[in-house]
């Protein structure tokens, strides 16, 4: 007992800084979860074998929490598309279905290394400050129930809840950017529960996942991960008024790809 309550800390401890995170520099918290919580876990003696899914679940999970006071916060100011979130939820829910399926189909070594690409591609964007252009206007149901299904499924496949996908779309589509941003935010709510539902359902009696769990679920990291970064989260949202966000960003970016190669190479050295 004393054990878990050791690494139920550390939960606690990791819940802080994602959630500070967060607040300050607008990022979801599967970027840091996931990279942070393939050093824990092993470390913990969890299997090998499902390591990588339990992790993306896991991640994924804690979302469904943060994600609700940042959609009240952003509905409050107005920065929400309601009507692009319900159009495109159907895509999701059908895009999360299908991610969830096939991640827990794959090797933690596949699963790695597509996640590590994706830090690389966060990191990048993010030095770079990458904002797509304007091109066109929004798609009508059929483009947003396509692009649903396209979020959702790479929200799966990476544990994350979707910004960095709906966001540069929206922006792209002529959509502004506090609006872009707020409408993200709530798409990242039906993103978390349609794929946590799916791992719940794909991990449910599957063998090597570390107990407690619910399906992929590994309950102590989402209770301490969860409490602390929604209790944090405002006051990283403060700071972001007072601190260099810019210069922060090009700092975590370089974190990022730290991050990702101290991953794969865990996963590798297996």
């Amino acid at each position: 007992m004393e054990y878990l309550n050791v690494w139920f800390l550390a939960y606690i401890a990791l819940g802080v800084l994602v959630g500070f995170l967060a607040g300050l520099l607008g990022i979801g918290g599967g970027m840091t979860m996931v990279p942070i919580l393939a050093i824990l876990f092993p470390a913990q003696g969890f299997p090998f074998e499902t390591k990588m899914q339990v992790i993306l679940a896991t991640s994924m999970a804690t979302i469904i929490f943060t994600s609700l006071s940042s959609v009240r916060a952003h509905h409050a100011r107005g920065a929400v598309d309601w009507r692009v979130l319900w159009t495109m939820a159907p895509g999701i829910l059908l895009g999360s279905m299908v991610g969830t399926r096939i991640v827990a189909m794959l090797s933690t070594l596949f699963l790695a290394v597509f996640f590590t690409c994706f830090l690389f591609y966060t990191g990048t964007q993010m030095l770079l400050n990458f904002k797509p252009k304007a091109h066109r206007t929004l798609p009508g149901t059929a483009g947003l129930f396509a692009a649903g299904i396209l979020v959702g499924f790479l929200s799966a496949m990476v544990g994350a809840g979707g910004g960095f996908f709906s966001v540069p779309f929206l922006l792209w589509c002529n959509v502004s950017a506090h609006t872009a941003i707020g409408t993200s935010a709530a798409l990242g709510f039906p993103i978390a529960v349609f794929t946590t539902i799916g791992n719940i359902v794909n991990g449910w009696n599957v063998p090597n996942v570390p107990q407690p769990a619910l399906g992929y679920i590994y309950l102590p990291a989402l209770v301490g991960i969860s409490a602390a970064s929604v209790v944090v989260a405002p006051y990283g949202a403060r700071l972001s008024h007072k601190l260099p966000v810019a210069t922060l960003k090009r700092i975590f970016a370089v974190l990022l790809y730290v991050l990702g190669l101290r991953m794969l190479w865990g996963v590798l050295m297996q």
